[in-house]
């Protein structure tokens, strides 16, 4: 289960998004999800999931870790599609006591579902093609007007980076401490709720230690290297937008603006409401 979480990843390549600056990945992942929110129709969405399958082909991952990505977060779309499913209004198709499916609630409950995956997946393109090291540069540059209020713009990039870089790592302890537990007579399947909440704590334990150890040596590595924060510091690679990045701002606004027709022209189907 551990090994399906892709969340942090990046994959080195070539492709258009590799080259994109990471501002514009950013900025647009940002357009993404506001977009995915607002479709308030199947039409609407299917824009988006077109858009979201086309930036996939072209990212040059392969689409065994997109499908770990969704896998990964397949409990949580199924029971959120599963609550909406008995929320409809209309003619009950099956009713059970207070339960009953609705066409209503199904459209719904497939609306919310394709709209999570479509959500994660998009986000997962960002990181599968973004070095960690551009990703923390995009955010500082993006966050620049924050310095006018005193905030340390390079120490919340720099946490942000290192917090997403360092969940692979974590999930990878994680399922080496449970393997280790279950070779020693370990069961973290069997019994009540409570008895399965206080098998997990061999594993919160040692994962803990191993997290506060990692940090010491990250900082200890950080002092070494006379890291002292953003002030006064240069970068060997300046962002600098280049033709992808005006392409892909260019072809996310047309797509912005079919799912903003799409919404407000045709009829709204489904109920959009979590």
């Amino acid at each position: 289960m551990m090994k399906d979480i892709t969340l942090g990843q990046y994959f080195p390549g070539h492709s258009i998004l590799h080259k994109m600056d990471p501002r514009m990945k950013i900025l647009l992942l940002i357009g993404f999800i506001i977009f995915i929110f607002a479709a308030r129709n199947f039409a609407a969405l299917a824009i988006i999931c077109a858009a979201v399958f086309g930036v996939m082909c072209i990212s040059g991952v392969t689409p065994k870790m997109y499908f770990k990505s969704i896998k990964g977060i397949a409990f949580i779309v199924i029971v959120t599609a599963g609550l909406n499913l008995f929320y409809g209004t209309g003619d009950p198709l099956w009713e059970w006591k207070f339960l009953k499916i609705t066409q209503s609630g199904i459209n719904t409950a497939i609306f919310i579902a394709v709209r999570i995956i479509a959500l994660v997946l998009i986000s997962a393109v960002l990181t599968y093609t973004t070095s960690p090291t551009d990703l923390t540069d995009g955010i500082e540059k993006l966050l620049k007007p924050l310095t006018f209020f005193h905030i340390k713009v390079h120490e919340i990039a720099m946490m942000m980076t290192i917090a997403l870089r360092f969940i692979p790592t974590l999930l990878e302890e994680t399922d080496k401490i449970m393997s280790a537990q279950k070779a020693r007579g370990a069961d973290f399947e069997s019994g009540s709720a409570i008895v399965r909440i206080k098998a997990l704590i061999p594993i919160l334990i040692p994962l803990f230690v191993s997290a506060f150890r990692r940090a010491f040596e990250l900082a200890m590595a950080m002092e070494s290297r006379c890291y002292r924060g953003g002030d006064g510091r240069t970068r060997m690679k300046v962002l600098k937008y280049t033709k992808y990045d005006y392409a892909a701002a260019a072809v996310s606004v047309a797509i912005f603006a079919g799912v903003i027709i799409c919404s407000l022209k045709m009829p709204q189907t489904i109920r959009t409401g979590m």
